[in-house]
């Protein structure tokens, strides 16, 4: 599944993999985009799946005329060795009834790659909130029983809350409750097979709505810069959004311009 750039498989043992779920605003992806130029991570090989729908574009995070031409693919890694990151980024959706051998496949390299943790961005439908939800932040986590027990003292010092169980089948009212992410993508298959698998997992998820989700993504880099410190605090909330590099594909996120032809 998992091709190195090199001859030879980098070795990942004790880093920590930061990846998104393809969901509801693409803010994981977002966020994912921030990290990657911010820390500046080398590509270091990517993912040879039939599970994505395939995709080829120009190198999205581009300094200049030389490497803007570099090419990439629906699903890449990169990594920064000093800070034992390894990130996964995805570009393209799930092709139907693939996403549940992707998660397999995805955690089976996690194993033998002996990556020490996986820390998955996500979102979820804003509008699928309770009333306790609407009153608070919209910012969540999870956390599988293997990584509760050596992350548990540090999340509880950071006063997050932690995603509420709410009806399986939210229209009967004596349905049982579960953990329920809806517009989350893979979120919640890829935390139940981690929870089977034993693996060290952390979902972090914002309750957003589709439009301008850039704001979305801030919000959820800064989120997990709280946890991790992976950039230096902001002094106030104003330099918080500048700390972060926007990717230079960035510029296209809307599509071109107005032709001017129309005016």
């Amino acid at each position: 599944m998992f091709v190195p750039c090199g001859e030879s498989a980098p070795d990942l043992a004790g880093f920590t993999l930061l990846m998104p779920a393809v969901s509801v605003g693409n803010v994981g992806q977002l966020a994912m985009d921030l990290i990657i130029s911010t820390l500046n991570m080398s590509k270091i090989g990517y993912f040879y799946t039939d599970c994505l729908v395939p995709m080829v574009g120009n190198n999205p995070y581009a300094t200049a005329e030389g490497n803007s031409t570099e090419l990439s693919i629906n699903a890449e890694v990169y990594s920064l060795p000093s800070r034992k990151l390894v990130a996964l980024q995805l570009r393209s959706i799930f092709i139907k009834y693939k996403s549940k051998p992707f998660c397999e496949k995805l955690l089976s390299w996690v194993k033998s790659s002996s990556c020490a943790r996986v820390i998955v961005l996500s979102s979820s439908h804003s509008y699928h909130r309770n009333d306790l939800q609407l009153r608070s932040t919209p910012f969540r986590y999870l956390l599988t029983p293997s990584m509760q027990k050596s992350v548990q003292n540090k999340i509880k010092s950071l006063n997050w809350q932690e995603m509420e169980k709410s009806r399986c089948i939210p229209e009967i009212d004596d349905s049982e409750f579960c953990i329920r992410i809806p517009g989350g993508g893979i979120t919640k298959a890829l935390y139940d097979e981690s929870c089977s698998k034993e693996i060290q997992m952390a979902v972090l998820l914002k309750f957003v709505s589709e439009g301008d989700n850039v704001p979305d993504a801030l919000g959820l880099a800064e989120y997990l810069n709280e946890w991790l410190q992976i950039i230096k605090p902001p002094s106030d909330e104003k330099a918080a959004t500048s700390r972060w590099k926007i990717p230079s594909s960035w510029r296209l996120l809307f599509g071109s311009g107005l032709p001017p032809a129309l005016f």
